[in-house]
């Protein structure tokens, strides 16, 4: 029989996904960085979030298995060949836009700026995509202790491949069995119920709305005097604390 305790446990989703190439060999002088992004919702969001994902996939290309990814929007490839419409493509947009706003999460993200990261700390450079995870569990930690007493979270990664996923596992699993610096085991493990891989077949929309937003903060990151639309919506979903942001870390 379940506890008081455990009855009053509240649930929530973290999705994680990434944007740029995490290795070191080679740097894009035009897009230097790497990013993890990790969306946060609750049980009731993530509904509304499906809900709303499915029936602009219906809307838009009467498919409901259409997958939203950054790249294949923005260049109109793939199922989203139909935005080279304008009209189309204005509408698509307001109705994705708006959707974003409307629903209640977190971002919480790390970003590596990869020259720098390399000119610091030469051959002892460390993994971006591991480090950003430390990061990033950090604080999903800390807004989760400044949330509630009961918060839990299952966390849901996107699939990379069998020796990448299985690297990050790893890497997951040291934090979670002795902390990092700032956060001690027993908060990793009193917070974290579960961290799992989905391939991007799967068609998890939590995954997807990480993807999209992932692109807009590495931008913002390069070109921080535009206008981009994107990243003015979620902007205000980044966790702040004491009116610090602190769901974006950017390294070194």
């Amino acid at each position: 029989m379940s506890s008081l305790k455990d009855l009053v446990r509240k649930s929530h989703y973290f999705f994680l996904d990434e944007t740029g190439n995490h290795g070191l060999t080679f740097v894009d002088k035009n897009f230097p960085y790497f990013l993890l992004c990790g969306c946060l919702f609750s049980e009731s969001e993530k509904q509304k979030l499906d809900q709303a994902f499915d029936s602009i996939k219906q809307e838009f290309f009467k498919n409901k298995k259409v997958i939203f990814h950054s790249r294949d929007i923005r260049k109109c490839e793939k199922f989203f060949k139909v935005l080279f419409d304008l009209e189309v493509k204005k509408t698509f947009y307001e109705k994705l836009n708006q959707t974003i706003d409307d629903l209640d999460f977190k971002i919480i993200a790390a970003g590596i700026q990869k020259e720098n990261h390399i000119r610091k700390y030469g051959k002892q450079a460390n993994d971006p995509y591991a480090i950003s995870l430390s990061f990033v569990l950090e604080r999903l930690i800390s807004y989760l202790d400044d949330l509630d007493a009961q918060s839990e979270v299952e966390i849901i990664a996107e699939s990379r491949g069998k020796k990448e996923d299985q690297l990050l596992l790893s890497h997951f699993n040291k934090v979670f069995d002795i902390g990092t610096y700032w956060v001690d085991a027993s908060r990793f493990k009193k917070r974290i119920k579960s961290f799992s891989f989905r391939e991007k077949i799967q068609n998890d929309n939590g995954l997807q709305l990480a993807d999209l937003c992932a692109y807009p903060l590495v931008r913002n990151l390069i070109y921080p005097e535009d206008l981009y639309i994107p990243y003015k919506i979620i902007q205000e979903k980044i966790y702040t604390k004491n009116g610090k942001i602190y769901g974006l870390k950017v390294f070194p």
